[in-house]
């Protein structure tokens, strides 16, 4: 029989709230309680899932401890009491409704060949925008309500190929853009910061990030634009990478803008970001950017150096501070905690007119949205849109725009306007795309190399997490002025961000390791050796762990 069932298409999604009722949740509840049995032997181990790394889970498994069944059972407790109840964090759209076999089949499988991969038997999420073929991806919009793709994105598919259990689909903001709204969708409205549950957990990758921080799953996989895991990551207080523009396949993720987009990790620790990295990375023929970071996909977990910072030479940017004092005095000691490790620190600055030509250039891009959807759409089945104009007319039926959660209007206006610019020959577009970015990444180059720079780094926010849309959070400092994200957005590079603390008000704070293309093991292994001598990442007070979750074998 096969591990994977296709749902028929067009049926609204499963979610959670038909999976994980009252008296399921409570049965798994009790599953969760039921720690295993501490080995009789004079040293023990302790397990403790939110601080768990992969590996940590996988020595789990190996001294018959865990079982991925018994994770995934810890996972859906969380999600059945956190998500739909009690703090109610509204991250997760859909639950695998064969999660449990499929981690059934892969403990059988260890037990009789041993694992795939250091991902065997690891339950994820993914932002549904990315194609499972087991599972609807509706990009969090109604008009996609039930669509099941034919196959797998080529992530998701490496994957599940290396063992990984897809355990289901975080909410985002929808078609990827935040437009206003933060992390609401039409299909599953808005996620909370699990942090403060009256704060946005950022978008567009907000369930993803939120998931990860509230510990639904090991790891959450998101996309990033113009910094929507960068956002998530720093709003939430977790381990996020965008890779450098390349090394990862957009095969099989809705598209919001191509020569932006990229696919990544949040994660609870940079371990766990550098083992997913190393199975996510490599060339794809349905992508053809890949073959740009083909010669570089590695093994990532090789740069996991504790002394990676002794002897580097940082650049602390100071265009991206200023924006509330507790998150600048959170990153200097970050960077002084650095320091203690061995790096110099050195404070540069970019040019402000070289920040000043970001300015319009998303605008431009944008005329990309409405062909490369189009393409997507294409692929779904019949029943759905195939035209962007046929999804905004989706958005103003009454059946849409009459439900409890219509679309965002920001969102519409977006797309009416990406209606008008649609195309891939402007002149405009054509110049942004063949002069404009290369010579801002040979930019970003020439900066570090005049400096004598191993890395960058600034506050991934300038400010904490923002109210959600429809609240006011008075008590938020946050002086506006310029961001760092449209730096890995624009020059392509790579930014990978790391907890360095939380504010008087209990909000996360994440730094920004920003290198040159391709440089993600130099960053990996700077924000792991930052990582592990500080260790700043909590679990939110408001989802603490549940009976079952911490024991010693």
């Amino acid at each position: 029989m096969s591990l994977f069932s296709k749902p028929a298409a067009r049926a609204r999604p499963t979610t959670r709230r038909d999976l994980l009722s009252s008296a399921a949740a409570l049965l798994l509840l009790c599953s969760a309680a039921e720690a295993p049995l501490a080995q009789d032997v004079s040293e023990t181990t302790t397990f403790n899932l939110n601080a768990a790394t992969i590996l940590d889970i996988q020595a789990a498994f190996d001294a018959g401890a865990l079982t991925a069944e018994e994770l995934v059972k810890m996972y859906l407790a969380r999600i059945a009491l956190y998500d739909d109840h009690g703090p109610a964090l509204n991250a997760i759209i859909t639950i695998n409704p064969d999660a449990l076999e499929i981690a059934r089949a892969l403990d059988e499988e260890r037990a009789q060949q041993g694992p795939r991969s250091p991902v065997h038997g690891i339950p994820m999420l993914f932002k549904d925008n990315y194609d499972t073929f087991d599972m609807p991806t509706t990009g969090g919009s109604d008009v996609l309500a039930g669509s099941v793709p034919p196959d797998d994105a080529y992530t998701v598919e490496q994957l599940r190929a290396a063992g990984a259990i897809i355990l289901g689909k975080a909410n985002l903001s929808e078609f990827a853009t935040p437009a206003g709204r933060g992390a609401y969708s039409s299909i599953n409205d808005v996620t909370k910061n699990p942090f403060r549950l009256e704060s946005d957990p950022a978008g567009s990758s907000g369930g993803s990030g939120a998931s990860i921080a509230a510990n639904f799953a090991t790891i959450a996989f998101g996309t990033d634009t113009g910094g929507s895991i960068r956002g998530p990551a720093a709003a939430n207080g977790v381990v996020g990478i965008r890779p450098t523009y390349g090394l990862i396949s957009r095969d099989g993720i809705i598209p919001q803008a191509l020569s932006l987009d990229t696919a990544g990790p949040l994660a609870r620790n940079v371990t766990d970001a550098a083992i997913v990295l190393s199975i996510m990375a490599g060339s794809d023929p349905n992508d053809a950017t890949t073959a740009l970071g083909m010669e570089h996909a590695a093994d990532y977990t090789q740069f996991l150096d504790l002394e990676a910072l002794a002897g580097a030479r940082i650049g602390v940017v100071q265009n991206f501070f200023g924006g509330d004092p507790e998150v600048d005095g959170l990153v200097n000691a970050a960077v002084a905690e650095m320091q203690a490790l061995g790096a110099e620190a050195v404070e540069v600055s970019f040019d402000p007119a070289f920040l000043d030509t970001f300015g319009g250039l998303r605008d431009i891009i944008n005329s990309e949205f409405g062909p490369y959807l189009e393409d997507y759409l294409a692929t779904l089945a019949d029943g759905y849109p195939k035209t962007l104009a046929e999804v905004v007319a989706l958005y103003e039926s009454p059946e849409i725009m009459d439900s409890p959660t219509p679309i965002n209007p920001g969102l519409i206006e977006t797309h009416k306007t990406n209606l008008e610019i649609a195309g891939l020959e402007g002149e405009d577009y054509l110049r942004v795309i063949n002069t404009v970015l290369p010579e801002i990444q040979a930019t970003v180059v020439a900066f570090m190399d005049t400096h004598d720079l191993d890395a960058l780094v600034w506050p991934t926010s300038r400010c904490t997490a923002s109210a959600r849309w429809n609240l006011t959070d008075p008590d938020r400092v946050c002086q506006s002025g310029p961001g760092g994200n449209s730096v890995g957005s624009y020059g392509h590079v790579p930014d990978l961000q790391v907890p360095v603390g939380y504010t008087s008000r209990g909000l996360p704070v994440t730094i920004s390791f920003v290198g040159r293309p391709f440089s993600e093991p130099t960053l990996i292994g700077f924000a792991y050796a930052y990582e592990q001598a500080t260790m700043h990442r909590i679990l939110p007070p408001l989802f603490p762990a549940l009976p079952g979750e911490v024991f010693e074998y």
